[in-house]
């Protein structure tokens, strides 16, 4: 590789325009090159300036300088090397113990690191921004994928660290998904550990009344024992702020909560009561179709025919699709079953849909009231089911529909980087990547804007 060419100077100093492109605060540029890689090469200095020994305040004795090679952010299509010509000073006093000493710039590059701090910016907001992989941005820089994990690591470290991104949370959600597929080898022994994660997420509303998830941390196992765990480990201030706690129908999660959170009102999520109505209607479809067939749903069965409708919010059906619903019912006397079913789950969803609360929430007390006593009896569960949920389903209602909605499209973005990254095997890697691109991590004071 050739020496950079030298740059344009002005009246015997650095040129400002190079200075003020290239944009790295104290440090002035004095050559630019192309390699034969490809790798755009920049050579930059400090300006001389009496320093003092930072042990005992002596000036220092210029000792030359200290060519460094660092990873920079890639500019116009091209990965960038910055060469820094780090000086280097001796101490006079020969009782320091000092000795010598080589600058240091923290907004430059951090100690022993091998991306600039712009390159780490940069790196952290692929990943937060733009769902790329470290992989991916390993290549627009030019290096590996080791030294992109490790210089940008210690950054989502103290990130993590910071006790402040847990204030202010008074609407808490809490979900589970499977984090890998493989052995559950102990995380200690080598291994991946539990297959299941849990997420808590923090839902708390604006001003405006909006909601935007945040995952607030990720630990092992599904069970009410970790999230009770973690609740504990966040103090009582903590505790004490949450006011809205939104759940699936988990018993354990709920314990938790009840232990933990005594002064939270526990809100049953809407998506998984509609869930489960609708996989009664399915239940009952399967078990009316062996009843009259004797075989599963056949492509020319009406109640197989309509199988996919039934999952559908009455309200959105087309006037072909209720000319189908209508003579599937009538097709046989016994489908009966399935469309008084069907109506129950509608009415489930009707309750969400209303035009204020207390409208819905009447209709759920109804449901509460009614179902029990249903003669089919997959509805009659779904009733007793609801019933021991009584507090927690009608809590939608009482807080002005809190749900888990927010926690599920975490997991969804929690999914969508599993895949991009084809799959991690490194828990606490893992655990950092998601609070990163779930928003649980501030990288404001690391972020270039």
């Amino acid at each position: 590789m050739s020496e950079p060419t030298s740059c344009c100077r002005v009246r015997g100093g650095y040129c400002e325009r190079c200075d003020v492109l290239v944009g790295l605060e104290g440090l002035h540029v004095i050559g630019v090159d192309r390699d034969d890689g490809g790798w755009l090469v920049v050579e930059v200095e400090s300006e001389p300036t009496p320093m003092g020994c930072p042990a005992c305040g002596v000036v220092a004795h210029s000792h030359g300088r200290v060519l460094v090679r660092l990873v920079d952010a890639p500019a116009m299509g091209r990965p960038v090397r910055i060469f820094w010509r780090k000086r280097r000073w001796v101490c006079p006093d020969p009782g320091c113990p000092v000795g010598t000493f080589v600058e240091q710039d923290d907004r430059i590059a951090a100690p022993r690191s091998s991306l600039t701090t712009r390159a780490c910016r940069w790196a952290i907001e692929q990943i937060r921004r733009e769902h790329a992989s470290v992989n991916g941005i390993r290549r627009q820089l030019g290096t590996g994928w080791r030294t992109v994990w490790d210089s940008i690591r210690p950054l989502l470290q103290a990130m993590d660290a910071d006790p402040a991104r847990f204030e202010g949370v008074t609407i808490l959600g809490v979900d589970e998904h499977v984090w890998h597929h493989v052995s559950t080898k102990p995380f200690e022994a080598g291994g991946r550990g539990p297959k299941e994660l849990t997420g808590m997420v923090d839902l708390t509303r604006d001003a405006h009344g909006r909601t935007r998830a945040r995952l607030l941390d990720l630990v092992p196992g599904r069970s009410g024992q970790a999230y009770k765990t973690w609740l504990t480990e966040r103090g009582d201030a903590f505790r004490a702020g949450v006011q809205i706690a939104t759940l699936d129908p988990f018993r354990g999660y709920k314990n938790a909560i009840d232990d933990q959170l005594e002064d939270a009102r526990a809100v049953l999520d809407a998506f998984h009561v509609v869930k489960l109505a609708t996989g009664v209607v399915d239940e009952v479809r399967r078990r009316v179709q062996q009843d009259i067939h004797g075989h599963r749903g056949r492509r020319d069965d009406p109640l197989y025919r309509i199988r996919n409708i039934l999952r559908a919010g009455e309200e959105h059906l087309t006037d072909r699709q209720r000319a189908r619903l209508d003579t599937a019912w009538t097709a046989d006397e016994r489908h009966v079953e399935v469309e008084l079913a069907w109506r129950c789950a509608q009415q489930v969803r009707s309750a969400y849909h209303q035009d204020s609360p207390a409208a819905g929430r009447k209709i759920a007390e109804k449901i509460l009231q009614s179902f029990t006593s249903c003669p089919i009896p997959e509805v009659a569960r779904l009733g007793r089911t609801l019933k021991q949920w009584r507090t927690e389903y009608l809590g939608y209602f009482d807080t002005n529909g809190a749900s888990n909605g927010g926690t599920e499209a975490v997991n969804g973005l929690i999914e969508l980087h599993r895949r991009v990254a084809r799959g991690f095997r490194n828990r606490d890697n893992y655990r950092l990547r998601m609070l990163l691109i779930g928003g649980g991590l501030d990288p404001s004071p690391h972020t270039h804007r």
